[in-house]
């Protein structure tokens, strides 16, 4: 007979695959159907649940459309963190650029259905689940500004570019992959040097303004 410390840990455990389950089949539902055609019901049928179910692990649909939009950021965000912490600390912008570049690639493609989802519905959701989402999305834009300033500082990025305007470029960049990459013809580590060169170069200074 199973002890009840173990009947407890493992309806934990479904519980807990119930609701990965409920929120990876939003975020293919959201990135496909947009928001306002993917209700609960919606939702519930395509996880063969029962639409009061899902309340069992979330509060409404717009808690479901929070968390969407999170993780399509935070794995992103987790991944550039630790594609960047292996580099040595003198890396140069060119390989800076490169690394986080791929790995924004790789986690953005990999997670698509979370990626897209953020992409193709953030302005069609109430204001107030973009706002609760807001400080997370800044803490990334400020992640790679912080990434770029030292570099600015030490005279590898020319004095006259503007940061902000930079990683908003990257990001539309970057984030609008999700659209036209296809594995069977692009490689991505490929891609990614390509875009990390375009930017290189329009970033770095003259030689003769180099600090070095």
């Amino acid at each position: 007979m199973m002890s009840t410390s173990s009947t407890k840990q493992v309806a934990e455990t479904s519980g807990a695959g119930s609701r990965q389950m409920i929120l990876e089949t939003a975020a293919r539902l959201f990135r496909h159907e947009g928001y306002s055609a993917t209700s609960l019901r919606a939702i519930a049928a395509a996880c063969d649940m029962k639409a009061g179910s899902l309340y069992y692990h979330f509060e409404s649909r717009d808690q479901i459309v929070s968390e969407v939009l999170d993780i399509g950021v935070q794995r992103v965000f987790d991944a550039v963190k630790a594609a960047l912490q292996a580099l040595t600390a003198d890396a140069a912008l060119a390989t800076i650029l490169h690394c986080a570049i791929e790995a924004h690639l790789r986690a953005l493609l990999h997670s698509h259905d979370f990626t897209s989802a953020n992409i193709r519905i953030l302005g069609q959701v109430p204001a107030h689940v973009r706002e609760s989402h807001r400080s997370l999305r800044r803490a990334y834009e400020n992640y790679w500004l912080e990434l770029l300033s030292p570099l600015q500082r030490s005279g590898q990025i020319r004095s006259g570019a503007d940061l902000q305007r930079t990683v908003y470029f990257l990001f539309g960049a970057m984030n609008w992959a999700t659209e036209w990459y296809d594995e069977r013809r692009f490689d991505l580590a490929q891609v990614a040097t390509e875009m990390a060169d375009l930017v290189v170069l329009g970033l770095q200074a003259p030689v003769a303004q180099r600090g070095d």
